[in-house]
């Protein structure tokens, strides 16, 4: 964070001071929520959890070297007490932001944020320092805790946004205003919170209304209630997508012999090739989306199309492939799943498989509501229809139904198992894998399902484990 006094935390926050001696001393290191991040010059943030209250660790982050902490209620030592912590590091947020004066990107979408902003923030990082979200940290804590981590040599600021309602959008854009806004798509995560697609359109879409005349709303222009959201904003728009009349777009899409994606890059300033590093022909949508926003920040086509041909995963469990000695190869997206991220990466799974036997262990996609049935069902089936060797289904109710539809769609009834739990699922892949297996694990992250994948990579195997 830049470096501020304490007396003007105090006053950006409406806070008042408490046991400190000198409110002219400053805050010099990072603002953290995490009492174990916390070191010399930091600014400790206390909140209160349902199992853990960050007020019983204010000495101790004072001891390890916090300038203050800003909590709820006097703690003991030097402190900025308001009334809502979360409120005040919002604040906190927007003033660093508006002083700051960075180019600020924010995108959100139903499925491939995360994905995305790191192919964004590994573009970006060539032209100019950058900071971004790390993993999926795009609430109303993560994202100004992310924002407090630029300084003044910080030239893009790049912010992913969650919502889980109308208004939760909105309300982000007013802590941190971007100049940029990139909306990727329009699915069924969440579908049971919003109640429809429709309304899951309106409240993404809370970020374009959100950009100022001289800003810009990157739009897909493969998805229809993306594309709308062209007339909620009075910023220009730039279409990206598979389209013809998207202004950045793909031509000639296809997969290497390991399931990753090439495609010729063209943008209004040039055209030029990428073969990338990551697995999945979804990844073509969002390096299209990164190539869109780094356009429109001045960089050439042939900068953008290296720079995705060179960038990799930043975030854990998201299509993480590692190979293990013994030739089996596991692909861990287990962070989390809905039926758009499904179809994507059993369709990674089948091209990867390249005359493999392909394994797909599934658990449940939280938060579908109504929809859950039939979603879980076509993704059984279309496991099959992707000719995986064998899909097993984790867990209870959800993945009886993924398992049913791959029963049902399947020939012989040989296609899918249903396993009770994590456990089960890990006994059965170590009885049955053959060297040159490749396994896919994904579920819903309230599953856990990273634990299979863990497990296979520690089952009893010699020697180094090569990450790819």
């Amino acid at each position: 964070m830049i470096a501020l006094s304490l007396a003007e935390i105090a006053e950006v926050v409406g806070g008042q001071t408490y046991d400190i001696p000198d409110p002219s001393v400053r805050v010099t290191g990072p603002v953290v929520r995490d009492s174990r991040e916390a070191g010399p010059g930091s600014l400790f943030v206390a909140f209160v959890g349902e199992r853990v209250d960050g007020h019983d660790f204010a000495r101790q982050v004072v001891e390890t070297g916090a300038v203050a902490v800003l909590a709820s209620r006097s703690v003991g030592v030097p402190a900025i007490v308001v009334e809502d912590v979360q409120t005040a590091l919002g604040a906190l947020a927007r003033h660093v932001v508006a002083k700051l004066g960075t180019t600020l990107v924010a995108l959100t979408g139903s499925a491939g944020k995360t994905s995305t902003k790191d192919l964004i923030a590994q573009v970006l990082q060539r032209k100019a320092p950058t900071v971004w979200t790390p993993g999926s940290l795009n609430n109303e804590i993560g994202l100004p805790l992310t924002a407090l981590g630029a300084t003044e040599e910080t030239r893009f600021l790049v912010l992913e946004m969650g919502a889980r309602g109308i208004g939760h959008i909105r309300y982000l854009a007013g802590l941190t205003p971007p100049k940029i806004g990139l909306v990727l798509n329009v699915g069924s995560a969440h579908i049971g919170e919003f109640g429809g697609r429709e309304q899951i359109a309106l409240a993404k879409g809370e970020l374009v209304e959100a950009l100022p005349e001289e800003g810009a709303a990157i739009l897909n222009a493969d998805d229809p209630l993306v594309r709308a959201m062209a007339s909620r904003t009075k910023a220009k728009v730039l279409l990206f997508g598979e389209s013809g009349e998207a202004d950045v777009r793909a031509e000639n899409v296809r997969l290497t012999d390991s399931g990753q994606p090439a495609f010729r890059l063209h943008t209004p300033s040039g055209a030029s090739d990428v073969t990338m590093r990551l697995y999945g022909e979804h990844h073509v949508s969002n390096a299209l989306a990164a190539a869109a926003v780094a356009h429109e920040l001045g960089m050439s086509a042939e900068e953008i199309a290296t720079a995705l041909s060179e960038a990799g995963s930043l975030s854990r469990w998201r299509m993480e492939v590692t190979e293990r000695p013994d030739g089996v190869t596991i692909v861990n997206d287990a962070y989390n799943a809905n039926p758009e991220s499904m179809r994507a990466a059993l369709r990674a799974l089948a091209a990867m498989g390249n005359g493999r036997r392909t394994w797909a262990v599934l658990g449940k996609m939280a938060e579908l509501g109504d929809e859950a049935l039939a979603e879980h069902d076509a993704v059984g089936r279309l496991a099959v229809r992707l000719n995986v060797s064998k899909l097993v289904a984790v867990g209870g109710r959800e993945a009886s139904w993924l398992q049913l539809g791959a029963y049902n769609e399947g020939s012989w009834g040989e296609e899918s198992v249903h396993v009770s739990d994590a456990q089960a699922a890990v006994d059965l892949l170590r009885s049955e894998l053959r060297p040159g297996d490749v396994v896919l694990v994904k579920a819903s992250r309230s599953v856990g399902l990273e634990s299979v994948a863990q497990a296979l990579l520690d089952s009893g195997v010699e020697g180094e484990v090569a990450a790819r």
